[in-house]
């Protein structure tokens, strides 16, 4: 008789003495240069946040991140209610659920069962001439068909499963930054829309009064007809303006509503302030290491895709090894159920199975072909990743080098127009200067304050892309 304790001994060696078959990981190499590229040097009349250590700059929190408390409200109430994030939160329950299932395949499964069987033989079959009545109760535990993981088949499928579910996990991680980094620029594109058409009213406001002093002085034959319709043209291309940058805000609220993923719960006001954190990215130095691409969730997303290939690899090689699975029972079994546990009644079985594939008409060789494929897969969609993080840098860096620059000469192009207008109106007043060169400078100067913004809102753009670009965003 095989005692229990030998049926325990026989799985614990089982499960200690197992091997793994899948192939030694090693990361690829990243397909990259080693450091960014360097670009222009920022604006020297620009002045250089205090911040200059890269992870002060990167690991902020995007409630430190961002000043405006509007903002942190949104993007608060946006991690909480986007439909597109709670879905990647569920794909991730879902990876642990399927993670769990076959983490279990690895420890045996015992089950406990009581049974109680009454049945009637016929008295043909009875031997004694007469039917029969006969009741048996049976209650135990068993071990179903556990598998001994020599070859690591197992193990293997439970590692893919863990990488799956840490892949999952980190792609949440992704989504929450570019979550945070699309609310910000759309918060910031509709303050920005906003501004833009509070320039455009007031220019509205101060032509049509231009206009009406102009037609009363045509009235009394101190203007031009031509003189006249030029205002009005000024006064009319402000009005459209001003009407096409309210449609313009009204869809960027609207963007940012289904990005919030509930109405706002107040209306955004004031002007498109500039943020000192978001400043800051502007003292990052030049030539920054590419490794620091490693911090990004998809980067690691993609690397823990790459070990599930490789560990199904394993999984698919071990099909060519036998496989060896035992099944057991231990129990008691008695014709009445009050001498159920009685002495003598006790019964056991002990099932070792071993089953080796002879014929499989190829199936184990595809198998291992398919897992080798899709590791190749893996490994080509890992350097791929990297190699659009590295270009996604690359391009905020530009950005930043060039955009500071951009808003410091804008806003030069500005303060320039505003004393030209100033100056013109000085000669027009002192009949030097035409209606004509004062209208014209009006025109410029409204141009100018409207790239202004653009450029600002460029800025800051550019800014929260460097930000999401080198994994910042998580709190």
């Amino acid at each position: 008789m095989m005692k229990p304790s030998i049926t325990c001994t026989l799985l614990a060696a089982g499960l200690l003495s197992g091997c793994s078959l899948a192939p030694t990981y090693e990361r690829p190499a990243a397909p990259v240069a080693p450091a960014f590229p360097v670009n222009a040097p920022a604006a020297s009349g620009t002045a250089a946040p205090a911040a200059t250590d890269v992870k002060a700059a990167v690991d902020t929190g995007w409630r430190d991140f961002f000043a405006d408390e509007r903002l942190r409200q949104l993007i608060g109430t946006a991690l909480e209610n986007n439909r597109d994030l709670r879905t990647t939160a569920l794909r991730i329950e879902e990876a642990r659920a399927a993670y769990n299932i076959t983490r279990a395949d690895r420890l045996p499964n015992v089950n406990a069962a009581l049974s109680g069987t009454r049945a009637r033989t016929p008295a043909f079959r009875s031997g004694t001439g007469e039917a029969v009545v006969g009741e048996s109760f049976d209650a135990g535990l068993s071990l179903a068909a556990f598998e001994l993981d020599f070859f690591g088949r197992v193990r293997n499928l439970s590692a893919a499963a863990l990488a799956a579910y840490l892949a999952t996990d980190e792609a949440r991680r992704a989504a929450q930054i570019s979550l945070v980094a699309e609310v910000a620029k759309a918060y910031f594109t509709e303050r920005a829309f906003a501004e833009q058409q509070a320039l455009a009213q007031s220019t509205y406001e101060a032509r049509r009064r231009t206009y009406d002093l102009t037609r009363q002085r045509l009235d009394v034959g101190a203007s031009s007809l031509l003189d006249l319709r030029l205002n009005e043209t000024l006064m009319e291309t402000a009005r459209a303006s001003a009407l096409a940058l309210a449609r313009q805000r009204a869809q960027a609220e609207n963007a940012l509503t289904l990005l919030v993923g509930a109405p706002p719960a107040q209306a955004a006001s004031g002007a498109m302030a500039d943020d000192r954190r978001i400043d800051a990215m502007s003292s990052l130095p030049e030539g920054l290491p590419s490794d620091l691409l490693a911090r990004r969730p998809d980067i690691r997303a993609a690397e823990q895709r790459l070990l599930a290939a490789n560990a199904n690899i394993g999984a698919a090689r071990a099909a060519f090894f036998p496989r060896i699975s035992l099944t057991a029972a231990l129990g008691s079994s008695s014709p009445e159920f009050s001498q159920l546990f009685d002495s003598g009644t006790k019964t056991w079985s002990f099932v070792p199975q071993l089953t080796l594939p002879i014929f499989d008409a190829g199936r184990n060789r595809a198998n291992l072909n398919l897992a080798e494929v899709r590791k190749d897969l893996a490994v080509a969609d890992y350097e791929r990743s990297i190699q659009v993080a590295f270009r996604e840098v690359a391009d905020a860096l530009a950005a930043r080098a060039y955009l500071a620059d951009q808003v410091a000469a804008q806003r030069a192009i500005q303060d320039a127009q505003a004393d030209r207008l100033r100056l013109l109106q000085l000669r027009f007043e002192n009949g030097v200067a035409s209606s004509l060169d004062v209208l014209d400078a009006q025109r410029e100067l409204f141009e100018a304050q409207q790239q202004l913004v653009q450029a600002r809102l460029l800025r800051t753009t550019g800014a929260i892309d460097l930000y999401r670009a080198l994994g910042g965003g998580l709190q």
